[in-house]
């Protein structure tokens, strides 16, 4: 999904209020529309609580670097999108552990 479609559904009001936080979250945090386009496209996807997520990691980065193109400036860029490609919000964070699978840990009887 490209940028341009965000915007028309903001102005379009389809879904008014995810596509405008979306928006706004961009704005307050300071991501071009370069760095969501870079998530969506580079990015891992991880789909966690109904929710896809699109993040540009260490590995995303190095792996982009081999091959000539430099994104390390979008490192740790997530876009969070719905299951059906809208863009929810967008935010930077390098730490990537609740990315992750959490494992089940029965305890033992006592």
């Amino acid at each position: 999904m490209s940028f341009t479609t965000i915007q028309d559904e903001v102005f379009e009001g389809s879904q008014p209020f995810s596509p405008k936080h979306a928006w706004e979250r961009m704005s307050a945090r300071c991501l071009s529309t370069v760095a969501v386009e870079t998530a969506l496209d580079h990015g891992r996807v991880v789909r966690i609580r109904g929710a896809e997520i699109h993040a540009v990691g260490r590995k995303e980065v190095e792996k982009l670097y081999r091959d000539g193109i430099d994104i390390s400036r979008f490192e740790g860029v997530q876009v969070v999108c719905s299951p059906e490609g809208t863009i929810l919000t967008v935010y930077k964070n390098r730490d990537f552990s609740g990315l992750r699978p959490h494992r089940c840990r029965r305890r033992a009887a006592a």
